[in-house]
């Protein structure tokens, strides 16, 4: 097994710094505000003329497309809130400490997206019976190992032909900024992030496995040489908005003995939420689930009443869905962290 050492190097700290977070506080809103979402680009942030751009759509096909913004624009729109989920959120908390951006359990958040059914235009394109997956291409270039490439990730037909994945061309009511993706981009729900590809360009059907260097990428695995399971969709999560008021270095948090409400969200990309529990010291009560304000690939509103004692305590939070899966306590380390979801700890001392 290859582990990295503790401390980050100056290369994790450059890719951290161009990425960002949503500030936990953010969770106590809907949706999040274009500018607190969450945000990881893999290689430079294309600036695209909308005017000369172009989606090509391709491969095992009855019939080729080329279309333009205007043309895609003039197509039924439908609408969707969304939330995506980093597969490396909660990375920085997993010993010892994989290699990779520094996430917190900041690299997820809600939006509301609007655009055309990707179905709509597979359908158009008519898929050949022999098509099996469907690789999605960015505009983002650059290096990874040696090689130079477009960002790429597919999906099997039976995923992509699902009625809720979206090309999207708007964000919370607004055209993409450069930064998530414009002119297009593709919002598959339920999946990790790496699969919303941005500054779509191409759409290819395909007759085998897609094997690119992000879909290897992104494989969960315990050495170098091992092949390892994909990740695919986002584990079940809940999150705590950080109580009370926080210490301006560390972020340990305080708040006034006596009744204190606590907040968060849950989700999950496989079902619905079934149940929140919040620790208190280790003793767990059951959290109110508040009726989903979203379809299901959404997060929803939780809340717990917690009879705050002075003192230090540790605080937690972990989701049930209705397929049975929970939340670990303790991560499962793998050798880029991915698709972690053990439970949020969160340090409270009440005065």
């Amino acid at each position: 097994m290859t582990h990295h050492p503790a401390m980050f190097d100056i290369y994790e700290v450059q890719r951290t710094r161009r990425n960002r977070g949503m500030p936990l506080e953010a969770l106590a809103l809907d949706t999040t505000p274009v500018g607190m979402h969450y945000l990881l680009a893999h290689f430079d942030i294309p600036i695209i003329d909308p005017a000369m751009w172009t989606l090509s759509v391709r491969g095992e096909v009855r019939k080729r497309l080329l279309l333009t913004l205007d043309e895609l624009r003039r197509r039924p729109q439908t609408e969707q809130t969304v939330t995506i989920e980093c597969a490396g959120n909660g990375r920085t908390y997993i010993e010892p400490r994989p290699a990779g951006n520094a996430w917190g359990h900041d690299g997820v958040s809600t939006a509301r997206w609007s655009g055309i059914t990707l179905s709509s235009i597979l359908h158009e394109a008519g898929p050949l019976t022999t098509a099996r997956e469907v690789v999605f291409t960015g505009a983002d270039f650059g290096v990874r190992l040696g090689e130079t490439e477009f960002y790429q990730r597919a999906l099997p037909l039976t995923e992509a032909t699902s009625p809720d994945m979206l090309l999207a061309l708007d964000m919370a009511g607004q055209p993409l900024e450069p930064q998530h993706g414009s002119p297009l981009r593709l919002v598959a729900p339920g999946w990790y992030g790496m699969a919303h590809v941005k500054w779509l360009t191409d759409i290819e059907i395909i007759d085998h496995e897609f094997e690119g260097p992000q879909q290897e990428a992104y494989r969960i695995t315990r050495s170098a040489d091992e092949y390892g399971e994909p990740v695919t969709r986002i584990k079940v999560r809940a999150l705590m908005i950080p109580p009370g008021y926080p210490d301006s270095t560390r972020r340990h948090r305080f708040v006034r003995a006596g009744t204190v409400p606590l907040r968060g969200r849950a989700w999950s990309g496989v079902a619905p939420i079934e149940a929140v529990e919040v620790g208190v010291d280790g003793a767990w009560g059951e959290a109110e689930i508040e009726p989903s304000l979203f379809a299901a690939r959404a997060w929803q509103r939780w809340t717990y009443a917690w009879d705050a004692e002075r003192g230090d305590h540790l605080l937690t939070c972990r989701a049930t869905d209705s397929l049975g899966n929970t939340q670990p306590l303790e991560p499962t380390w793998n050798l880029r962290g991915l698709a972690n979801n053990a439970v949020q700890q969160v340090a409270v001392t009440a005065l």
